[in-house]
């Protein structure tokens, strides 16, 4: 077993389904197993935490996984070089539109009802007749400007070859999604879960189409922390990788997922409730209060994928995700450095923790045989 340098840790999370990996490694107890004091502490917005991690106040967050890059090429913020060495889970996000566009849809396009996943093409004529109309655009949200929801929502609007100069795109914290919805502040965001669900719930909201519908199993949280942090504190970081990674091995068995949506469900967590955390984890995507809800198996991954582990940190995966951000003009005029996936997407520092985690495993079989 090895010496954390640092066993009291603050970790900062979104309350957001796929937060569960850093819940569950402390209310399951995987970090205590290796020594660690862990303190997760519930920020409101992608900024924010990303703040207070530059800043020093969290030891390690959870993060978008766009966000690391961003944050070591100065994005939106002083550069601070931002490292991952996990990534804690696939997919996940779904736009959800408000239940005023959904009946603008279907009246434009005089349809009696929609078919899901919903084609971007269908909203075209609502813009045509806005614009005609001299009515406000159709606002769209999501939830931090460098974020995979962003890239997803561009991508299906591309689809129907619906620029961004169409409408307005703003950026609203997880949490107050839903009541932007209500209020009609916005027409439509891409979030991810249990806010989809919760607009489901609540009537006020068409989940349209998932993330997996748009990208397949494509990286959406990550483990972020300094760079600086991990140079002088390296066993401590293969101490909190390893908690994580033993509940992300937790969270594949569907009867730990139901259990899991009751631990999220707390005030100090999500403070939502289990009928709109579980549907995800459990592979359903709850559609509309008056629809059949749609079997999305690969809602919610947080260990295993048709291709296997997906918790390394892959080149190609940060490397992909810097295409998108240079595909959605956020690179313009930056020089991006030729090593950057590799400054911060850490394999390397994943398979260290696995070959202790083996060996952790060996000797338990040799103890107990």
């Amino acid at each position: 077993m090895i010496e954390p340098e640092q066993t009291d840790l603050t970790l900062g999370f979104i309350p957001l389904t796929d937060s569960a990996p850093l819940i569950v490694a402390k209310e399951m107890g995987f970090f205590s197993q290796w020594g660690l004091n862990v303190t997760l502490q519930k920020q409101n917005s992608w900024a924010t935490l990303r703040d207070k991690l530059h800043a020093g106040l969290l030891d390690a967050a959870q993060m978008l996984a766009p966000m690391p890059l961003a944050s070591s090429l100065g994005l939106g913020c002083a550069k601070v070089k931002v490292i991952t060495p996990l990534v804690l889970s696939l997919n996940g996000n779904a736009i959800t539109l408000s239940e005023k566009l959904h009946q603008e849809i279907l009246k434009e396009n005089n349809l009696v009802h929609v078919t899901l996943p919903l084609a971007a093409y269908l909203l075209q004529k609502v813009i045509s007749v806005r614009k005609e109309q001299n009515h406000p655009k159709v606002r769209f949200a999501t939830v931090f400007p460098y974020s995979c929801h962003y890239y997803q929502l561009r991508d299906w609007l591309a689809s129907a070859n619906i620029s961004e100069a169409d409408l307005d795109i703003v950026v609203v914290p997880p949490v107050n999604m839903v009541a932007f919805l209500q209020s009609g502040e916005i027409d439509g965001c891409c979030v991810g879960g249990p806010w989809n669900a919760k607009a489901v719930r609540a009537g006020i909201g068409l989940t349209a189409l998932t993330s997996f519908d748009i990208w397949q199993d494509s990286p959406e949280k990550v483990l972020g922390l300094l760079a600086s942090f991990q140079q002088t504190k390296p066993n401590t970081v293969i101490a909190l990788t390893a908690g994580l990674k033993q509940a992300c091995i937790w969270l594949e068995s569907i009867a730990n997922r139901f259990e899991a949506s009751r631990l999220l469900s707390s005030d100090q967590y999500l403070d939502a409730s289990v009928d709109v955390i579980a549907p995800s984890l459990i592979g359903s995507c709850l559609t509309h209060i008056t629809m059949p809800p749609r079997a999305i198996p690969s809602y919610n991954q947080f260990s295993k994928s048709s291709s296997g582990s997906i918790n390394v940190p892959e080149y190609i995966r940060a490397e992909w995700l810097i295409n998108q951000m240079k595909n959605a003009g956020q690179l313009n005029n930056i020089e991006v450095p030729a090593d950057l996936a590799r400054e911060v997407f850490r394999p390397d520092i994943y398979q260290q923790m696995r070959l202790i985690l083996e060996d952790q495993a060996v000797q338990f079989y040799r103890q107990s045989g």
